[in-house]
């Protein structure tokens, strides 16, 4: 973890290890919010969560109690010393929380979606430069993700965080969300100084599954974690088959180690330096390669445009399509990542031969 991209964040990162916010997917009551909390605090967590307003799928559903569980935020805040914080999917959530005394808000993935509740959400905000955690959206868009963080650094908000729960997947999984770890890469190589939380809640929906993710997440030098707890998981009115108890998140995080961002081997080095000048060699050659793929791309359009043949042919891309797919299970790649590659080539070849 580098703690650089964290200037600013005062208390929020102020404990030791790695940043944590936890807390229960929904504040049920009084007593629950307190005991949570304290029981957090016990252990060393100095940031709490707690969702005031639940968006659920269907009707009918905990909804949350709204802004009565915000003075049972505040209640614990004064009690443990906590810095707590709540959903915001309104500019009246935003007004409330304001006006309560909270110190942070996060955005959720539905809302993160909808980029005119975003825009609602940080003109709200504009004046109050509290922290604000944005969740990526539900869909595997990193462009809407950025977008979501480029309007709150408009408002003036300074500090941001983003947190990776995952994505909708359509296909069955173990997980309750496709963890899709390409996108919190895509973001982080487009804000290299952006804190990045990861919700292994959210993506696991079932507590089996939290360590692993956690670890996942760490491997791939998240910054922190934004974690459900409750002290009676089985008994929450929202998402209990995903949340951990105060004892079993301490137990985790004692024995999650976050990596190093650098080594003092000199011969580790040595290694990562020939290695990565290999890479820049294959990279150059990829480059080139696709340099020339894109002037057979185009003299195939011109022979086309001459002959009045059509630009898109759909057999023919399915049979390129097919034979690459073929080529990439036999050198052990992933499928669905050559298969992005080539469809965003084929794109770039329709249009370079519709230029003709």
């Amino acid at each position: 973890m580098d703690r650089s991209r964290f200037t600013g964040w005062g208390a929020f990162v102020e404990a030791p290890g790695f940043p944590v916010v936890a807390g229960p997917c929904s504040a049920e009551s009084r007593e629950q919010v307190l005991s949570t909390a304290s029981e957090l605090s016990r252990r060393g967590i100095r940031v709490f969560r707690a969702g005031a307003w639940k968006p659920r799928t269907r009707p009918g559903t905990f909804e949350g109690v709204g802004e009565a569980a915000l003075e049972w935020l505040v209640q614990a805040k004064d009690a443990t010393g906590m810095k707590v914080g709540t959903e915001a999917a309104s500019a009246y959530h935003v007004k409330a929380i304001i006006s309560a005394g909270l110190d942070f808000i996060w955005v959720g993935a539905r809302t993160t979606a909808n980029p005119f509740l975003v825009q609602e959400i940080a003109d709200a905000l504009e004046g109050a430069d509290i922290p604000v955690f944005v969740k990526n959206p539900v869909n595997p868009d990193a462009d809407l993700w950025a977008g979501a963080i480029e309007r709150f650094r408009k408002a003036g908000i300074s500090r941001i965080a983003a947190v990776h729960r995952g994505v909708t997947s359509y296909s069955r999984i173990i997980y309750r969300n496709d963890p899709c770890w390409q996108m919190p890469i895509t973001l982080r190589l487009r804000f290299p100084r952006l804190p990045m939380f990861c919700d292994p809640s959210h993506i696991a929906g079932d507590r089996r599954y939290v360590d692993e993710i956690s670890r996942k997440a760490m491997d791939l030098d998240f910054d922190g974690l934004f974690i459900e707890s409750h002290v009676n998981p089985a008994c929450a009115l929202s998402d209990a088959a995903q949340q951990i108890t105060p004892e079993e998140l301490s137990g985790l995080l004692l024995s999650l180690v976050p990596k190093e961002t650098d080594c003092d081997s000199p011969s580790y080095h040595e290694s990562i330096e020939q290695l990565r000048a290999r890479i820049d060699e294959i990279d150059d050659n990829i480059v080139s390669l696709l340099a020339d793929r894109m002037d057979v791309s185009g003299k195939i359009g011109g022979y086309k445009k001459e002959n009045s043949v059509s630009v898109l042919q759909g057999s023919r891309w399915d049979a390129v399509m097919s034979r690459v797919l073929s080529r990439a299970e036999a050198y052990g790649l992933d499928k669905d990542f050559i298969k992005d590659i080539f469809d965003r080539i084929h794109r770039a070849s329709i249009e370079k031969q519709e230029n003709c």
